[in-house]
């Protein structure tokens, strides 16, 4: 007989925290805990899966109060970190899933945060753990999409990526705050071979999208900006933008970054509660689609120039369940096939395919558009 595996979802009735919980329900044989501060939040998820093929039972439970306890006591196979933002957050989490020898994943996107999971690698090696930060957008998905297109390249020598938002979705404060939190502040880029320079949401260029026409993008700071320069070595430039689908808003952003880059002020993350406030009143000038791009740029296998552009669009309000993806692949993975995924603590690049990523879409109204 099957042992029923338990999955906790930390943030699991949050924005992301919602879809993989949904998404995971649909699977027999897991018992799924919602946990977080709001158990009433959390109560509500899991009252609505009642009739859901997992078990789901909402947990009270704060990752900042002897999380190492309360996940000592619960069990769980599986840990799924969506508790953001991970800009400055520590490995307390990570850590205490490697002492208990449970998995562990998390939808990172920050820099540092995901680039220095190898930290605890050691340790996770020897307890069997899987430690596995950044299963979201960036780096897995965009990993996926280089490594899907790679072998056609003899050398691939640019990459040229990025992701804007739909304005008429509902980002979370976390989300918010992690995208302000580099605003103004200088990081690396790999440009012309030698890492130079940038400043969050800055650089202010454009980027045109099938379906979506063209939208502003700034520099943002991505763990993709350390980590592909050394996956693909012959790589001379990887560039990352994001952006906010209406002009006015992009161009705000843009002059606000100037507040932190001249140090008038030390962060924009103050001004998350009044950008969620103002961001819906712009709802009127906006659509529901959003898109992501990939440009790779090189040589063909006999020397010839070679450029593939892959397209993401997103139709409907869908866009926000992307970064999710990863991790609910990351989660079927460890349920079905983990002795195929080595023990340690690293990044999420090369542990999921596209295909995999695509059959994740399922039923979400996401269009994935390869270069012609």
């Amino acid at each position: 007989m099957t042992r029923t595996k338990t999955i906790l979802i930390l943030g699991g009735y949050g924005n992301f925290g919602t879809y993989i919980t949904r998404a995971l329900a649909q699977q027999d044989g897991l018992h799924i805990l919602v946990a977080g501060r709001d158990v009433a939040k959390a109560a509500a998820l899991a009252d609505s899966l009642k009739t859901a093929a997992a078990k789901v039972t909402p947990c009270l439970l704060d990752i900042e109060d002897d999380f190492h306890i309360s996940l000592a006591a619960l069990a769980p196979d599986i840990v799924i970190h969506t508790c953001g933002p991970f800009q400055g957050q520590g490995y307390n989490v990570a850590e205490a899933c490697v002492a208990q020898g449970c998995d562990y994943i998390d939808l990172a996107d920050a820099r540092d945060y995901v680039c220095g999971i190898g930290t605890l690698d050691a340790a996770a090696r020897n307890r069997g753990s899987r430690i596995i930060s950044g299963a979201s957008s960036v780096p897995a998905m965009t990993a996926a999409v280089i490594d899907a297109y790679l072998p056609a390249f003899g050398t691939l020598t640019h990459l040229d990526f990025g992701i804007s938002t739909a304005q008429k979705t509902t980002p979370g404060a976390a989300t918010v705050r992690a995208l302000l939190s580099y605003a103004g502040k200088p990081f690396k880029m790999l440009q012309r071979s030698e890492m130079k320079t940038v400043y969050g949401w800055q650089g202010i260029t454009r980027r045109t999208f099938p379906q979506l026409g063209t939208r502003l993008m700034s520099h943002c700071d991505v763990p993709d900006l350390d980590l592909f320069p050394k996956r693909y070595p012959d790589v001379q430039q990887v560039t990352f933008f994001a952006g906010v689908e209406i002009r006015a808003q992009q161009i705000t952003l843009w002059l606000l970054s100037f507040l932190v880059r001249m140090k008038i002020l030390k962060n924009l993350s103050v001004l998350t509660p009044l950008l969620l406030a103002v961001m819906p009143l712009f709802n009127i000038f906006g659509s529901d689609k959003s898109g992501f791009y990939m440009r790779m740029q090189g040589q063909d296998r006999a020397g010839a120039p070679m450029d593939k552009t892959f397209y993401i669009v997103a139709h409907h309000g869908d866009g926000p369940h992307l970064p999710t993806l990863p991790a609910i692949v990351m989660a079927r993975k460890l349920m079905n096939d983990r002795e195929n995924i080595p023990a340690g603590a690293m990044p999420c690049v090369g542990l999921m395919t596209l295909d995999e990523y695509k059959t994740a879409i399922g039923d979400l109204r996401i269009d994935l558009i390869p270069p012609a």
